[in-house]
């Protein structure tokens, strides 16, 4: 079954299938979604009812008031104890071209996404204005499906070399 991505803002409703992504520690629900940041097309979460989109980048965790929501099915969330299965779901990209994929984690009363970096070797989600990192115990998307629409081509920006928030930071 095919997934596709919808342009949208923190001002507008979301598509009925977008996909569940998890919940807030308030029990806000969560959806996926991705979004341009500092070069970057990162996995956001979108969280419909407080009207805001977060994005976790260099140690932070940043609004964003734009992105793409995923929508369709053949995706599960599968639990690892740091190494990615077969079948990731590519969900982005960095400035220097490293495909970003998306996971999430049980953290402070909520199950969070946020992006996988397989060179760093960790899951980094955006939670409480801080970008956390983990290197197991986390859930990745897979993906059982072709796309309708791939990642837009990345936009022409100078290169610069990525930025490690490195995974000892807790």
């Amino acid at each position: 079954m095919p997934y596709s991505w919808s342009p949208s803002s923190v001002h507008s409703s979301l598509p009925p299938d977008a996909l569940y992504a998890g919940s807030d520690s308030d029990g806000s629900q969560i959806f996926l979604g991705r979004s341009f940041f500092q070069g970057d097309l990162l996995p956001c979460k979108i969280i419909p009812n407080k009207n805001a989109a977060y994005v976790s980048y260099d140690g932070g965790e940043h609004f964003v008031e734009t992105y793409e929501v995923l929508s369709g099915q053949g995706f599960e969330w599968i639990l690892t104890e740091g190494s990615i299965p077969d079948g990731a779901f590519e969900i982005g990209y960095s400035k220097s071209g490293e495909q970003l994929l998306v996971g999430r984690i049980h953290f402070e009363g909520s199950l969070t996404p946020g992006k996988i970096h397989r060179s760093h070797g960790c899951l980094y989600i955006p939670y409480g204005g801080v970008e956390h990192s983990f290197q197991s115990n986390f859930e990745v998307l897979i993906l059982n499906t072709v796309p309708i629409n791939p990642p837009p081509d990345q936009p022409d920006e100078p290169e610069q070399p990525d930025q490690c928030c490195c995974c000892s930071l807790m």
